[in-house]
């Protein structure tokens, strides 16, 4: 009986392979036991990494809003409280763009929610 060697199946899996580890360097490019771990790796820190994201961008944008605030005489903490209380839903990032981009409407907003507060 003659020898199976995969043929059509195994190919088309193995391009599927090559395809993803497609722009790597090297024999991860090229051979596909080598491509084959590339290409899990990455996967894998493709897939916890978009976890991680959320998580480090929440963070940047406390900083910003911190830092914002702290130039304007109040804590992160007491203007987050005087936000909510004030009945003002704007969510962390969007808070950021504005202390970022717009300082002038910030601090505005800054002085509403000293009033309201």
């Amino acid at each position: 009986m003659p020898r199976a060697k995969g043929g059509f199946k195994t190919r088309r899996r193995r391009k599927k392979i090559l395809k993803l580890a497609k722009g790597y360097y090297g024999a991860r490019s090229r051979l596909y036991r080598i491509a084959t771990q590339a290409v899990d790796r990455a996967l894998l820190n493709a897939y916890r990494d978009r976890r991680t994201k959320k998580r480090e961008f929440r963070a940047l944008w406390i900083a910003r809003i911190n830092a914002a605030v702290r130039a304007l005489g109040m804590s992160y903490s007491q203007f987050m409280n005087k936000l909510k209380h004030s009945n003002i839903e704007l969510n962390r990032k969007t808070l950021a763009d504005m202390a970022y981009n717009d300082p002038k409407s910030f601090s505005d907003l800054l002085e509403t929610v000293k009033k309201g507060g």
